[in-house]
This record gives C-alpha cells, structure tokens and sequence, in this order.
C-alpha cells in the first residue's frame, strides 16, 4: 500500500511540473531577435539613430526618451505663441487694441489646427512631388502613435505632426504685427487660411520634405541643395517678407507719423519676450528631433546668439539715441532669436556669436532707418526682425555652417552659399507674389480694414465686445 501511495504521489508531482513548465513557457508568437540585434537597436536609440539590422525589433515603436523630448519641444513652440506671441506683441500695441491681437493669435492658432489636421499636413510632408504634398495622409491617415519615422527614428509619427503643427501655428501669426491695430479680424483669418496653401504648405514641403526642392540634407536629388534648420526660410523669411507687402497694400495707421503710438505695456512685453526666449528652445532644440548632441549644441547657439544680439542690440540703441530701452533689449534678443534659427544645429559657439553680433545691429538698422526711408507702416517691426533677420539668418547658415558640428554639412558644402542665396530668393519671390494676390482677393471682396471710426474707437470693443482694461 505505501508503494502504491508512493507511485501515485510521483505521478501527481509530474503532472504539476509539466502543467507549470507549460504555463511558464514563452508563447509561440514571441519575435526572435539574436543579442546582437538588441544590441544594435539599444545603441542606435542611444545615438538617435536608424536601426541597423532587418530583425523583428523588440522596441519597434518610439525611444522614450527622444520622445519625450519631442513632447517637450512641441510644448514650448505652442508656449511661444499662446502665451508668449499673444503678449509681446499685445504690449506694443496701444490698449485699446491689445485684446485685437490676442484674438487673432487665439484664431490663427484654431483655425491652423483644422487646416493641418484637414489636409495641411499632408500637403507638407506626403508626397514625391518636388513642391509640393498630396492628399494621402489627409486627415491624419496613416498617422500613430505607435509608428515612427515619419519624422525621424524614434519619435512618435504623431509627435511629429504635432511638432510641425506648432510652426504652422506661430509663422502665420507672426504676421499679425505688420497690420497690427487696423486689419478686421475677418479679413485676418481669410487671408491666413489662402496664405496657408499659397505659401506655408509649399515652402515647408520644399524645404523639409524628403522629397522637397530645396532640402538639401534629406533629398539627393534636390534642385536647390539648400538647409535650413529650424525654419529661417520657412517661418521667418515667409512670415517677414509676406508683412512687410500686406502692410504696404493695407495702409498706415489712422495718425501714422503724425501722433505717438507708443507701446501700452512694455511690462507684458517684456514677460512676453521672455517667453519667447524660453520656448525657441523647442523651436531650436526640438528640430533636431532627438535628445542627442546636435540637440545640446542648438540649445547652446541659441542662447549664445540670443543673448549676445539682446546686449548688442541695446548698446547700439545706447550709443544712437543715448538711451538703452528695454524695447531694444527684447527686439534684440529676438532677433537673435530670428537669426540663429536656420543655423542653430549647423554652427558651433563662435559662430553663434558672430550671429549674435549681426542680429544686434543689422535688424535694429533695419528698424531705425530703412523704414523711415521708405514710410511704410509695420506696427511691431514684423518685417524688419523676422523679415530681414530671417534673410540673414538664411546667408549666414551658409558662411558658418560646419560639418564638425552636424556631419550633414560635409556633402553640402562646396556651393552652400550659393545655394542659400537661391532658396532665399524663391522663398522671397513665393512669399511677395502670393501675398499681393491673396491680399488684394481678400480686399475686393470682404475688404480689408475696418470703418476709421472703429479704428479710431480700437478693435478691442467693436470686434471683440471687450476691452482689456477697466476703470481709469
């Protein structure tokens, strides 16, 4: 009897082993990957980046923490516009019209989203088309969370629409402070939305798609071999240059030369400045689309020229009209800002400083004596910073730009100066030709300007039903 309770018990302990060595066994479907593929995706996210093996990866999805990054940046970039846009440019404005241009960074911001999800970002990045996208990621298809490459490596497809949403957000409203305090909000939005296709979708497409005319670092086959890192051609040239004519066809201000216009709030510019500053972080650091090195040297050039062009700036107001004001420091820092952009992931330190010099003095001429000369009224200095900064920005990438900072540069360099002055001039041409056209479709049919009663009364309380201030 006891052999026989023996015998059963072992029988039992069998079967319980083999129940738990089955549950334990890894399922069928796992995917195989040797040691030396792991190995080889580990370092490949280390160094941002592409996988170098054909295995099944076992992170196929993005890196945690370049996309962590990337959600940072594309943060900071919708941080520069609401807030950051809405209150520098709502300080230089007179108070009865600092709601006004609130409103309209509130409305470009809303009505951009619909457009990018709608068919914008499709238009910028999908495609084989040298100018320009197609249709086949409209409304998003295509694009998830879970997939990469996209943009880059390994971040998010998602993340990556995201982030260039942001830039097609802020570059339309950069606009607004060229017609500041006497554009109907009507004719702001309608115009932005035609100036979206004519203008921003294409050049971006042109500029940063891989099959874009003028993106030298991705497209072997492009027709301008040009670079441009974080949108000096794209955002600033486009945004400057597009003010600079929308200003000149809708007129001056009711007074214009004739009685001051000061800024209301040099304290909410100053906050929005500052704010600025802080997300073109994102701006800059975030297109390397990555936390890696270049990432930490476009953080570095950025604030290097910023700084520098905001000292600059200031002692060449001091040394012109004997005082420094606070006006000048923060339209030098953002000049700064403005230059660096298109070289800030191509030139090291001392590079950054020579910017940082040539947006402290260059632009502030602009400012103070080229728009007098020519009379023209841009309320905020649209043009004469991101206009004239951005144009700079985009020759001096080419002077500066080296291959000891972003390997990129080595198979571009020999005719990078020529090639930056051919992209700027398409985007110059581009950008005046559509903008006089879309503005005077826009004036001939809902017209462009308010009665001069409003104006004289302010937009904050006849297009907004509010003002920004109560009581004395």
């Amino acid at each position: 009897m006891k052999k026989l309770i023996l015998a059963f018990m072992l029988v039992v302990a069998g079967m319980a082993g083999t129940a738990l060595a089955a549950d334990s066994a890894p399922a069928a479907a796992a995917p195989t990957a040797s040691v030396e593929d792991r190995l080889s995706d580990l370092e490949a996210y280390m160094n941002n980046g592409a996988r170098q093996t054909n295995a099944t990866s076992l992170v196929a999805g993005p890196g945690p923490g370049h996309n962590a990054w990337q959600m940072v940046s594309t943060a900071l970039v919708l941080f520069m516009t609401l807030p950051g846009l809405a209150l520098f440019y709502g300080g230089l404005v007179r108070r009865k019209n600092v709601l006004s241009v609130m409103a309209q960074c509130l409305g470009i911001a809303g009505m951009v989203t619909i457009l990018w999800w709608l068919c914008g970002y499709s238009l910028t990045f999908a495609g084989s088309n040298p100018f320009i996208g197609d249709l086949s990621a409209k409304m998003f298809q295509g694009v998830e969370p879970g997939k990469v490459g996209a943009g880059y490596h390994w971040i998010s497809d998602s993340m990556w629409a995201m982030f260039q949403l942001t830039f097609a957000i802020i570059t339309p409203a950069l606009i607004v402070g060229a017609i500041a305090e006497r554009m109907k909000f009507s004719a702001i939005l309608l115009f932005i939305a035609l100036w979206m296709f004519a203008v921003y979708f294409p050049l971006a497409h042109m500029v940063w798609s891989t099959s874009g005319f003028m993106c030298g670092p991705l497209n072997a086959n492009a027709g301008i071999k040009a670079i441009d890192f974080a949108g000096g051609t794209v955002v600033h040239m486009s945004s400057g240059w597009s003010a600079l004519v929308l200003c000149i066809i809708l007129g001056k201000r009711l007074g214009f030369g004739k009685e001051p216009m000061p800024p209301h709030s040099m304290v909410l510019c100053m906050i929005g400045t500052g704010m600025l500053w802080v997300g073109w972080y994102g701006f800059n650091a975030g297109s390397a689309l990555g936390a890696d090195a270049i990432a930490s040297n476009a953080f570095t050039t950025t604030t290097l020229a910023a700084a520098t062009a905001g000292f600059v700036w200031g002692i060449v107001e001091y040394l012109h009209r004997g005082k420094p004001s606070v006006l000048g420091f923060c339209s030098g820092i953002v000049a700064g800002l403005v230059v660096i952009t298109p070289a800030c992931g191509f030139v090291n330190a001392s590079g950054a400083m020579i910017i940082g010099l040539a947006a402290g003095t260059i632009p502030y001429f602009a400012i103070a004596k080229l728009k007098s000369w020519l009379g023209y009224d841009d309320a905020l200095d649209t043009f004469g910073v991101h206009g004239v900064g951005g144009t700079l920005g985009a020759l001096l990438t080419g002077i500066l730009a080296t291959d000891k900072v972003n390997p990129v540069v080595t198979g571009l360099k020999q005719g990078l100066v020529m090639n930056q002055i051919k992209a700027v001039l398409v985007t110059l041409i581009l950008s005046v030709v559509a903008t006089t056209i879309i503005a005077y479709v826009v004036k001939f049919t809902i017209g462009l300007r308010p009665s001069e009663e409003i104006e004289t009364v302010g937009l904050d309380l006849a297009e907004h039903g509010e003002e920004g201030y109560h009581g004395a």
